[in-house]
């Protein structure tokens, strides 16, 4: 077989800019595997598990919002990487997901380690590419040239997401005699150039108009990356428009003043005429999703008059099922311009600033409940995640894996604005937080904080097993010994099957984990350990850090249920 457009997939990435590759061990992907790791240009890791690999992929590309190559054999080795795939185009990571595979000969034929792997990952991928099997003709790698630059263009296009490179290949794969690997320096690649959306002046007049006639205007933000760009504007619109901007912890809106942190908090209250109140004419939304059950129930329920949604490309969802207009552009020019529009003080816009006012009061009742209701007996993980979120260093990340952390941690909120979070809230699975956080190490000199639950961990354990550093890892493990969330849920929570089906309770602890990956280890079980403990799992050193906290989940269900009966009683 005719190799040399295979190792020219490497230099085809490299022009693009492209300079991390996580490959998985395997025999048919051996000439794919030889061209990205002797490649000058391109920084390879191996990481055994695929499953794993993609997720450690998809944290990299997170992290240096660049594509992240993945490279692995034939068979179930590539139907590994779906759960990381998912997550990806849900998130709109970029990936390039390329699968070794046999020729098309030999599909069904009952070879070893067969499968049919194109369109393997069905829609939740981008586009799949399947490239010649026979190379030998100009024509064939000229297509195979022009595939792989149209692959990368894809998956870097708004919204950005996972592409797959599927690559049959004949025997012999491995080069003769460990002859030398060359890449072709004139190799074709084909750009591709974005343009900056913007809309009109007649469609921004329109806009303003719609906008002024309204009385209760309410801005949401869903999961996003930290966007510096969106900080001043917003904190503008709220100051001077008084319109209430509401944002998840995964929103990264943490840095804009007057946010509104906790309406996850005050909206499970079942106060009589507070949910009429919060509804709105128009509504605001950009980004991806919202953690907030309680937000979702309530604008389902009382629907605005409009619903406007930002986003410059791509699928729109209707979350809220209010949707009417979705403006192309980017959230940074769109609330630029909103910014600048003045409001003359009338009896109507007095209406804007009272609706602002029932967000805020219920906002500062929320913060002062978090302020006076903790310490608690007994010391449980609510309160734990809440003094580790209070304690993360300046300029760090902050992971939350799903279940319970992300919920305690969203009840908490985040006052730092030097912190970035993440959270795999794509499918929002259990499975590869671990995983998405090494990512983040491997590629970024930051603190990278995991607030994760047990089941979390212990089914991506697998995370830690290859040999790069991780020594800004931190991991912060809540152990209840079972799935605590389906305790807080309605309907698990009464049946006799809970413990054995739904909690699926087991007896690990980290300690044995820290010990063989080579983790510090910290055991903490009351709550004088816990100050003494933060300070010395942040401060630098050459190992990776674990902090287990040990929990009944029968008490944490009582705190929180205390803590929502406290709410509800406050007035």
């Amino acid at each position: 077989m005719n190799l040399q457009p295979i190792y020219n997939i490497a230099e085809i990435c490299s022009k693009h800019g492209i300079s991390q590759a996580v490959l998985s061990p395997g025999s048919r992907c051996a000439p794919i595997t030889l061209a990205f790791t002797r490649h000058p240009k391109i920084n390879c890791r191996t990481i055994t598990d695929e499953r794993v690999a993609a997720f450690i992929g998809m944290g990299i590309a997170q992290q240096l919002k660049k594509p992240t190559v993945l490279v692995c054999t034939s068979g179930s080795a590539a139907y590994n990487y779906a759960p990381a795939v998912a997550e990806a185009f849900f998130q709109r990571i970029p990936l390039l997901v390329i699968t070794a595979d046999r020729p098309p000969e030999w599909i069904d034929q009952l070879d070893g380690q067969t499968i049919r792997q194109p369109e393997l990952y069905g829609k939740h991928i981008k586009k799949s590419y399947n490239l010649p099997v026979d190379l030998d003709h100009a024509d064939a790698q000229w297509h195979a040239q022009r595939l792989i630059s149209e692959a990368i263009n894809t998956a870097e296009e708004f919204p950005a997401g996972p592409v797959h490179i599927n690559v049959p290949l004949r025997e012999p794969f491995y080069p003769k005699d460990n002859a030398e690997i060359r890449f072709d320096e004139n190799i074709k690649t084909i750009a591709e150039t974005s343009s900056t959306k913007d809309l009109s002046s007649r469609e921004w007049e329109t806009l303003t108009e719609k906008w002024k006639k309204f009385n209760r205007i309410l801005i949401i933000g869903g999961q996003n990356n930290v966007d510096t760009r969106l900080t001043a504007p917003l904190s503008r619109i709220i100051k001077e428009q008084k319109i209430p901007v509401v944002g998840d912890i995964i929103s990264n809106l943490h840095p804009v003043e007057d946010l509104i942190r906790h309406a996850d908090l005050f909206l499970g209250q079942d106060k009589n005429g507070l949910h009429e109140s919060l509804q709105p004419e128009l509504m605001v939304t950009f980004g991806n999703s919202t953690i907030s059950k309680n937000v979702k129930l309530l604008l389902r329920k009382y629907q605005p008059q409009e619903h406007w949604h930002i986003q410059a490309g791509g699928y729109v969802a209707d979350t809220f099922k209010s949707l009417t207009r979705v403006i192309r552009i980017e959230p940074e020019t769109f609330f630029k311009k909103v910014a600048e529009i003045e409001l003359p003080p009338t009896f109507d816009n007095q209406k804007q600033e009272n609706y602002y006012h029932i967000w805020q009061i219920e906002e500062r009742k929320s913060s002062r409940l978090l302020q006076t209701f903790f310490p608690q007996e007994p010391f449980g993980e609510f309160e734990f995640i809440r003094e580790v979120i209070n304690a993360l260093p300046d300029h760090s990340n902050l992971h939350l894996a799903n279940s319970m952390a992300v919920r305690y941690a969203n009840f908490c909120g985040l006052q730092n604005p030097t912190v970035e979070v993440f959270a795999n809230r794509g499918t929002s699975g259990i499975d590869g937080s671990n995983s998405t956080t090494v990512g983040h190490c491997l590629t970024s000199e930051r603190l990278n904080t995991l607030v994760t639950g047990d089941l979390a961990f212990f089914y991506d354990r697998n995370a830690f097993w290859h040999n790069y550093d991780m020594k800004n890892l931190r991991i912060v493990l809540v152990n209840n010994h079972a799935g605590g969330i389906f305790r807080i849920i309605n309907g698990p929570d009464k049946l006799p099957e809970l413990e054995e089906y739904f909690e699926t309770r087991q007896k690990l602890t980290a300690r044995l984990t820290a010990e063989e990956f080579g983790f510090e280890y910290l055991h903490c079980n009351k709550r004088s350990k816990l100050t003494n403990y933060l300070k010395e799992f942040f401060e630098d050193s050459d190992r990776p850090k674990i902090l287990e906290l040990e929990t009944s989940s029968e008490e944490n269900t009582a705190t929180l249920k205390a803590f929502k009966n406290t709410f509800r009683d406050i007035k």
